[in-house]
C-alpha cells in the first residue's frame, strides 16, 4: 500500500497511478535508517529539518507571500514571478509559490514527524530536547501554511477549512483538510508540549523554550484568546532573556547575524553559503550599487506617509529613497521642501526596502526574523487593548516609540491618542511600523476583520483598491497539483 504521507513529503513527480513507491526521505544524506537505528544520528536529523526551513521554497514564499498582499509595499511592474499574483489577489489555482511552499513545508512537516515517531521523551535531556525543537518546527509551518491557505480564525473557524493536519509519517488514508479551528488546536498542543521539553540553552537559530512561548503568544492572538496571548507575551518579556537592542543600533538590526542580535527570539540563520542572490528575499525590495537585486518592490505611499509624521523615528532607516538625478547628475530637490525627490519606475516612486539586506554587508544576505521582542510588547498591548487595558496597552506602544526615539509629543496616553479613535488603532498602526515587512501586515488586518486599502501607484488591477476582509481572495487556492493527487482535498472558493 502505498503511504499517503510520502506524497506529503513534497517531491510529487510521479503519479498516484504509479507502481513505485512515493517514499522521499525528507534529510539530506543521512539514509531513514541509519537515523532511525542510530541515536547519535538524531541531531543531525534535526539540523536537516532546519535547514528545510531555510530553503528557497519555504523561506523565500513565506516571507513574500506574507507581505506582498499587504498594503505596505507595491509592486512597480508586472513580472512573471508568481508573487506578481499574491500581490494583486488574482490567485491561480496553479500557482508556483503556492505549490513550492505547500510541497516543502509538508515535506518539512514530515521530517519531523520521522523523527518523533522515534524519539522517546524522558529518555534523557538531549532527546526531550529534539523532541521540543521538532515540535516547535512542525508547529511553525502548520501556522505559515493556515494563514496562507485557511481564512482568519476569526471567521467561523469551527466550519471554514484550513490545511491537512499532519501528525504521522506513515498514515494510509488520503487526507482532508481539518478545520482551521482543528488546524490551530494542533499547533497549540505543539507548541505547548515544545516548551515543556525545551530549555533556553540553544541559540536564536534554533527552538527554545522561550520561541516556543513567544510563537504561542501570537497564535493565541490570532485565535482572539487575548488573556493567553497577553500572558505568554508577558513571560517572554519578563524572562529578560531577551532585550530590545538600543535606538542607536536598532538601523542596523536586521545587519547583524542572529547571534549578535539580544532581541530576536527566533531567526532562520542564513551564513554566506545560503546566499540565494537574485532568488534571495531582498532581492525584490533592493538593487545594491553594485546592481545586485532587481528591487521593484517599494514602500508603499500609505506606509511613507504615517512613517514620515515623524523624521526623527529611527526606524525611517529600514526605508531608502533612490532619488531622482538633475540634468548635472545631482539629487533633485523638491523646490519647497528642499527634500529629495525619488526617482520612479513605471510611475511609482523608488523606496528600497533594507530589512533583507546586507547582513555582514552581502546585499542579498540576510537571516531573516520570525520572532523578536518588539512583537512580544505590541503583542501583549493589543491583547490588553481588547481586554480594556487601556493604559497597559499605551504603555507598551509608548516603550516601542521610545525605543525608535520618539519622545515628548510623539508618545501617547491614555487620554490622548493623538487623533485616533481607539487605543487598538494606536496599537495596529505601531504594529505597522515597528513589523513592517515581517509578514504581519496584512494578517493584523484581515483577523481583526479590517480591508487592505491601496490609494497608491503599484500594478494592483485598481486604484484605489480595496480587499475587504470577507473576500475570498484573501486566501491562496490549494495547489491544484495537490488536489488531482489527493481528491479530499477541498478547493478554497473561487475568487
Amino acid at each position: 500500500m502505498k503511504h499517503v504521507s510520502k506524497y506529503f513529503a513534497g517531491l510529487l513527480l510521479l503519479s498516484m497511478a504509479s507502481s513505485c513507491s512515493l517514499k522521499k526521505d525528507p534529510y539530506s544524506a543521512i539514509p531513514d535508517n541509519d537515523i532511525l537505528k542510530d541515536e547519535t544520528k538524531w541531531p543531525a536529523a534535526t539540523a536537516g529539518n532546519y535547514a528545510l526551513l531555510k530553503e528557497e521554497n519555504f523561506t523565500r514564499n513565506y516571507f513574500q507571500m506574507g507581505e506582498f498582499p499587504s498594503d505596505d509595499v507595491t509592486l512597480s511592474g508586472a513580472t512573471t514571478d508568481p508573487l506578481f499574483y499574491s500581490y494583486t489577489y488574482g490567485h491561480l489555482t496553479n500557482q508556483g509559490n503556492a505549490l513550492q511552499i505547500w510541497r516543502m513545508g509538508y515535506k518539512t512537516i514530515n521530517g519531523c514527524n520521522r523523527l518523533l515517531e522515534v524519539m522517546s521523551e524522558g529518555k534523557s535531556d538531549a532527546v526531550n530536547e529534539m523532541i521540543g525543537e521538532n515540535l516547535f518546527i512542525r508547529a511553525f509551518v502548520h501556522f505559515s501554511l493556515v494563514r496562507t491557505f485557511g481564512r482568519p480564525y476569526s471567521q467561523s473557524p469551527e466550519t471554514n477549512l484550513g490545511i491537512p493536519v499532519i501528525t504521522k509519517y506513515d498514515i494510509t488514508a488520503l487526507p482532508k483538510r481539518n478545520t482551521v479551528k482543528e488546524v490551530y488546536a494542533q499547533i497549540v498542543a505543539d507548541l505547548s508540549r515544545a516548551k515543556n521539553l525545551m530549555d533556553n540553552s540553544n541559540t536564536n537559530s534554533y527552538a527554545t523554550k522561550s520561541a516556543a512561548m513567544a510563537l504561542l503568544a501570537r497564535t493565541y492572538l490570532y485565535m482572539g484568546k487575548n488573556d493567553s496571548a497577553r500572558i505568554y507575551a508577558d513571560s517572554v518579556i519578563t524572562s529578560n532573556k531577551y532585550s530590545l537592542v538600543a535606538t542607536s543600533d536598532l538601523p542596523g538590526y536586521y545587519t547583524k547575524s542572529n547571534e549578535n542580535n539580544k532581541e530576536t527570539i527566533f531567526a532562520i540563520h542564513h551564513t554566506l553559503q545560503d546566499d540565494r542572490t537574485w532568488s534571495s528575499i531582498g532581492s525584490m525590495y533592493y538593487m545594491s550599487p553594485g546592481g545586485m537585486g532587481y528591487g521593484e518592490m517599494y514602500a508603499s505611499g500609505s506606509y511613507l506617509k504615517l512613517l514620515h509624521q515623524h523624521p526623527e523615528d529611527v526606524r525611517n532607516a529600514f526605508v531608502q529613497i533612490v532619488p531622482m538625478k538633475d540634468q548635472n547628475g545631482k539629487d533633485s530637490l523638491n523646490p519647497v521642501t528642499g527634500e529629495k525627490v525619488a526617482a520612479e519606475r513605471n510611475g511609482v516612486p523608488k523606496w528600497y526596502i533594507l530589512k533583507y539586506s546586507n547582513q555582514d554587508n552581502v546585499p542579498t544576505l540576510s537571516s531573516p526574523v520570525v520572532l523578536r521582542l518588539a512583537e512580544m510588547y505590541l503583542i501583549r498591548a493589543e491583547a490588553n487593548a481588547k481586554l480594556g487595558n487601556n493604559p497597559a496597552a499605551i504603555s507598551d506602544v509608548n516603550i516601542i516609540r521610545a525605543r525608535a526615539g520618539l519622545s515628548g509629543a510623539s508618545l501617547f496616553s491614555a487620554l490622548d491618542l493623538k487623533g485616533y479613535a481607539s487605543v487598538l488603532d494606536v496599537v495596529l498602526d505601531e504594529r505597522r511600523l515597528e513589523l513592517a515587512f515581517e509578514t504581519h501586515r496584512v494578517f493584523d488586518l484581515f483577523r481583526n476583520n479590517r480591508d487592505v486599502f491601496r490609494d497608491y501607484k503599484g500594478v494592483q488591477p485598481a486604484n484605489p483598491q480595496t480587499i475587504k476582509y470577507t473576500d475570498a481572495s484573501v486566501v491562496h487556492f490549494i495547489p491544484e497539483q495537490e488536489i488531482l493527487l489527493d481528491p479530499n482535498l477541498v478547493q478554497n472558493p473561487l475568487q
